[in-house]
């Protein structure tokens, strides 16, 4: 069965992490990824046949975290253009390979989805756990995984000569809700 992921009903969420010597003074930014969609192919019967396809808009990233506007407005920037380069990168897209999965209880599934992540035009192959539980029409996906942003060349930024930056590591999380 093919399932179309509603976006209005789904959340993505990354999670930026400070580092140095004045990272008491920065902010560990949590920004949700507010555009995108994509399609889950899942047959019950045969589900290590599954098959996900994401994308998200790379300028669709806003902070949900309580902050100055002026503080929102600059991480908002500094992760459209210097980390993302959206302009120049628009899409992220996130095509499986292989699904390994198994059913842990009726209608729920444990699964690693391995795939090619597409990120600022770098191409790496990725693995992503998650639960799944199919209830008729839909499919609802939840996990989290941790990306690192110098695998696509993404360079952390930084400030005030080091003493403050961006951690490699961001961590991801996700709840996707899919109908039939």
């Amino acid at each position: 069965m093919r399932y179309r992921v509603d976006a209005s009903r789904s959340r993505f969420i990354a999670q930026a992490f400070a580092e140095g010597l004045l990272s008491a003074f920065g902010h560990n930014p949590r920004l949700a990824v507010r555009g995108f969609g994509g399609e889950v192919e899942f047959d019950p019967a045969a589900p290590d046949a599954a098959s996900v396809w994401m994308k998200a808009q790379a300028d669709s990233l806003v902070v949900i975290d309580d902050m100055s506007e002026k503080d929102r407005r600059e991480i908002e920037r500094a992760t459209r253009e210097e980390l993302l380069d959206a302009a120049r990168h628009p899409e992220i897209v996130f095509q499986s390979a292989s699904v390994a999965s198994r059913r842990v209880a009726e209608g729920r599934y444990q699964a690693r989805v391995a795939g090619d992540l597409s990120l600022r035009g770098v191409t790496r192959e990725f693995a992503i756990d998650a639960t799944a539980l199919v209830e008729g029409d839909e499919l609802r996906a939840q996990g989290g995984f941790t990306l690192r942003l110098t695998d696509f060349n993404i360079r952390p930024v930084s400030v005030a000569g080091g003493l403050l930056k961006l951690k490699d590591e961001v961590q991801l999380s996700f709840d996707i809700l899919a109908y039939a």
